[in-house]
């Protein structure tokens, strides 16, 4: 169905791939907890000071919406920026540059 790229990888190549992806995973782990922590603090020090008026859910929301779109990024949910797009651009790119090194030939 789509493009299916076959790459010959050897070990480093495959090392600095794995490495790459698990310091992706830690980030989006670290920009959680982050969130969890500061959101817990905002809505404490709302409730706190202002109970009436409630405005902890605006950062709450939108930075919820940041976390949640980095997570499917990450985990290679999100198909416009996954894996196999990342492999058909670099071929598509890899391509172009063939090309124009023949045309000057």
């Amino acid at each position: 169905m789509g493009v299916i790229m076959e790459m010959n990888f050897n070990e480093d190549d495959k090392y600095f791939q794995a490495k790459k992806k698990v310091e992706s995973i830690k980030g989006f782990y670290g920009n959680l907890v982050a969130y969890v922590l500061v959101n817990a603090i905002l809505i404490f020090i709302n409730l706190y000071t202002s109970p009436k008026y409630l405005w902890f859910f605006w950062p709450l929301m939108w930075w919820g919406v940041g976390v949640v779109l980095h997570g499917l990024k990450v985990f290679e949910v999100f198909p416009v920026l996954g894996k196999g797009w990342e492999e058909r651009k670099i071929k598509e790119f890899m391509d172009k540059e063939k090309e124009n090194k023949n045309k000057w030939k």
